[in-house]
């Protein structure tokens, strides 16, 4: 292997009597490069995009939530909520109701949905670090009500934190019966703001957060909620802890992680993510018929240097390895080229961010890369494995016509 190496390493770096076999190796390693640096980029901005949206994901979605599989309610058993406290790797757990409501502030309406949480709600979720302005309260030491609001419902309305004027808040009676004013068949009640939230844009433009029991008596529901969220805690097994909680609850209601959460989001995600590296893998493959080409032209100007290492005794093994190895050194240089350059570029991007987001953002500016050690491992392996393909397909058919006994 050694001098099959050897003399392959010579045959790639030597000059050749024919200078098209010189630019067709110095483009397929160029080809390589590219390709490889490609699937790296490539690769990392799914993985910033990835951890991008999971971080806003994590802001709004608890670690585990439990919904009702019928309806839009349901009266939680305070049996089960104590047995859930006692659950190992339980850290707490937060009511919350939901309902769409319409909000009227000055000469403008708004229709959005209306999210009472409890006091716990901060501890199972990130919300309070996603304040735009003001801060997450949503009640008082002497029991006043506020309200917190994405800044999308808040610029609409043209609402900011200090200004006087109370948010009216319009939900559908649900007590019946038929009357001639209109606003009888409403719940209205008016509250202030006492912070905007910033999380993303369908949730900015969503949710209002109130207090529990306002939810309740404005939407007439004074004991169910719509969801039980729980936060983990850290040293919690996130499997065995969904298993618990599913069977205290039982089969008529829904536990789900934060996969489970938003599963559609990951799946176009990961989808995508395999479809471009399918893609480039496929540019790679076509970028890889120039080592089949480079190889073809080798093969015949070294006839002469075959038959030569044939008489020195060379068997037909030894000279195949030598144009094998010359077809993998030229995929070697360009992974090894592509690797450094998409490590390079990746660098810099996290570094100095020179590419940057369209519009304005709370969380970043410029566009998030991380780069992965699977991802480097991975992309080298399919990078090796077609430059073997690559040359070993010329070798064992081109060379048939030299070896022969």
């Amino acid at each position: 292997m050694k001098l099959s190496l050897y003399i392959a390493k010579r045959y790639l770096f030597a000059k050749k009597s024919r200078n098209a076999i010189n630019v067709i190796s110095a483009v397929s390693v160029a080809g390589v490069t590219v390709g490889t640096m490609a699937l790296i980029i490539i690769l990392s901005v799914f993985n910033g995009l990835e951890t991008l949206v999971t971080s806003i994901f994590n802001t709004f979605d608890p670690d585990l939530r439990i919904t009702a599989s019928e309806g839009k309610t349901f009266i939680p058993d305070t049996s089960k909520l104590r047995l859930l406290s006692d659950v190992n790797g339980v850290s707490c757990y937060s009511l919350t109701i939901e309902e769409n409501a319409l909000l009227k502030y000055d000469d403008r309406q708004y229709i959005a949905t209306l999210k009472g949480v409890d006091a716990n709600y901060t501890e199972v979720t990130g919300i309070d670090s996603s304040m735009w302005e003001g801060d997450f309260v949503l009640m008082t030491e002497t029991g006043r009500p506020y309200a917190v609001i994405g800044v999308g419902i808040a610029q609409y309305l043209g609402l900011r934190v200090n200004f006087v004027e109370p948010l009216w808040v319009y939900v559908p009676s649900k007590k019946g019966g038929s009357t001639i004013n209109p606003e009888e068949a409403f719940n209205r009640e008016y509250i202030f703001p006492s912070g905007v939230f910033q999380i993303e844009q369908e949730y900015d433009s969503k949710y209002l957060y109130l207090p529990l029991e306002f939810t309740r008596n404005l939407i007439d529901n004074l004991s169910g909620v719509s969801t039980v969220e729980i936060k983990f805690s850290g040293t919690a097994d996130e499997r065995t802890v969904q298993k618990d909680v599913q069977e205290i609850f039982g089969e008529g209601f829904v536990v789900q992680n934060k996969y489970e959460q938003q599963e559609l989001f990951y799946k176009v995600m990961r989808s995508e993510r395999l479809a471009i590296f399918f893609i480039l893998t496929l540019i790679l493959i076509i970028a890889s018929f120039n080592i089949i080409g480079s190889l073809t032209m080798l093969i015949i100007e070294k006839e002469r240097d075959i038959e030569i290492l044939k008489s020195l005794g060379a068997d037909n093994n030894l000279i195949r390895k030598i144009f094998i190895f010359e077809g993998w050194l030229i995929s070697i240089i360009g992974a090894f080229l592509g690797l450094l350059l998409g490590f390079i570029i990746c660098w810099l991007q996290q570094t100095f961010g020179f590419v940057k987001l369209q519009g304005e953002t709370l969380i970043m500016d410029s566009y998030p890369v991380v780069m992965n050690l699977f991802d480097f491992l991975i992309v080298t392996a399919t990078v090796l494995m077609i430059g073997f393909w690559a040359a070993w397909y010329p070798v064992r058919y081109l060379t048939k016509k030299y070896l022969r006994q």
